[in-house]
């Protein structure tokens, strides 16, 4: 099994600390009834909200049209808490 880099992790721990936030600021919802639902899986928005899983596009995109806002807006909230500075990749 591959070890996980601590940019991945931070990106996990970021877009989970993004979602939770717009869950309760947007929905009021509950994490297992936002999931239910929108169809996007019982437990997987407390694994994405506590970082640990990496989610596919589709899902998160799923996530931000659940909260009604768009997967871009979402994407925006995302570099702005990671700062301009964060890369995944090291140049």
């Amino acid at each position: 099994m591959q070890r996980k880099s601590d940019k991945t992790l931070y990106f996990r721990k970021i877009l989970g600390k993004v979602v939770k936030q717009l869950r309760i600021d947007k929905t009021g919802l509950s994490g297992n009834k936002l999931a239910n639902e929108y169809d996007i899986g019982n437990g997987n928005i407390s694994r994405i909200q506590n970082g640990e899983v990496d989610c596919k596009l589709i899902t998160v995109w799923k996530i931000a049209e659940s909260m009604g806002i768009k997967f871009s807006d979402l994407s925006l909230l995302l570099e702005k808490e990671l700062g301009e500075d964060f890369k995944l990749i090291d140049e």
